[in-house]
């Protein structure tokens, strides 16, 4: 039985290509195509019957694929967004992931990769692409098992998966935002990562963050 896969892209052709493709695979298939996040929601209601996975791109008229992320997160949890997109900004990346995308995938992906991200996606339930990781974390040189957080960073991570500032951060643990801020370098160290985004990755993967 293959899964099945909503495109929602509001460009006409790329979506036909993209939906093409997906019918290709081995073990998905193309359910249908929607040209925004409100004609998604839309078709969700009239056919009574939810996908597997939503390829969701980010910037849509009407409803973009972050507003549709987070209602589908709220109303359809049990399916499974990866976003795909051509846009490479951190903010952007990170929204998507806060909103609920499992993955994030650039539009010029390679057809192996794509149905590696889906296949990857009902397997572990989140998929991201060695170049999205690079740029967004940097190698992690450590692995999960290696590494120890004391509650206080759990705690300090646990928030920081949020759009909370790292002064609201300090304010809801009652500590100073310097010491904040030092949790925040400790933990990088510890992870090997650059900047915030990977924090969320990192969360992300290894279960100490559920978007």
């Amino acid at each position: 039985m293959a899964y099945s896969v909503v495109v929602v892209d509001d460009h006409n052709l790329l979506s036909e290509a993209i939906g093409s493709l997906v019918d290709d695979f081995e073990h998905f298939a193309l359910a249908y195509v929607c040209r925004n996040g409100k004609e998604l929601l839309t078709e969700l209601t009239r056919r009574g019957k939810t996908p597997d996975i939503v390829l969701m791109d980010v910037n849509m008229p009407i409803m973009n694929g972050i507003e549709a992320t987070e209602h589908l997160k709220e109303h359809y949890p049990e399916i499974k967004v990866l976003a795909l997109s051509i846009e490479e900004e951190e903010e952007i990346i990170l929204k998507m992931l806060r909103a609920g995308a499992r993955g994030y995938l650039m539009k010029d992906t390679k057809k192996e990769i794509l149905e590696e991200a889906l296949e990857q996606l009902m397997d572990k339930g989140y998929y991201h692409t060695n170049t999205i990781a690079k740029i967004l974390v940097g190698s992690l040189t450590k692995q999960p098992f290696d590494i120890e957080f004391t509650d206080r960073e759990l705690e300090f991570i646990e928030y920081a998966c949020t759009e909370m500032t790292y002064r609201e951060i300090a304010e809801k643990m009652f500590l100073s935002p310097k010491t904040i801020e030092g949790y925040r370098d400790s933990i990088y160290e510890k992870i090997g990562i650059k900047n915030r985004i990977g924090l969320v990755l990192y969360a992300i993967r290894n279960n100490l963050f559920t978007p």
